[in-house]
């Protein structure tokens, strides 16, 4: 196994990034994001590319990329799939911080 990734609870989930790493992200780190980051976090596992999740929030597509480069530099992640992973992970907890209900169609 590559490593875990740290989770609320002591849980540990393994998730693969960029390259075989893995990283080790706690979901309390969910609290650095801004409301819109976490908007755009929650929708990144439905496999949407950036014109399209711009679309879907009402945001300007380098809006998107740059919301995306906070999150992933936020989190300590090396990539968008990473960071996609992730989101997929954490559906449950980010459903809970979407007042919106954004993250799914």
């Amino acid at each position: 196994m590559h490593g875990d990734i740290q989770v609320g609870g002591g849980v540990e989930r393994p998730i693969r990034g960029g390259g075989g790493r893995l990283a080790s992200v706690e979901r309390s780190a969910l609290r650095v994001l801004t409301p819109r980051e976490l908007e755009v976090f929650s929708v990144l596992p439905d496999g949407e590319g950036n014109r399209e999740l711009a679309r879907r929030l009402g945001i300007a597509e380098r809006t998107v990329k740059a919301h995306l480069t906070s999150i992933t530099r936020k989190l300590g992640l090396r990539s968008r799939v990473e960071a996609a992973l992730l989101a997929a992970e954490w559906s449950d907890d980010l459903r809970a911080a979407d007042p919106k209900g954004l993250d799914r169609p």
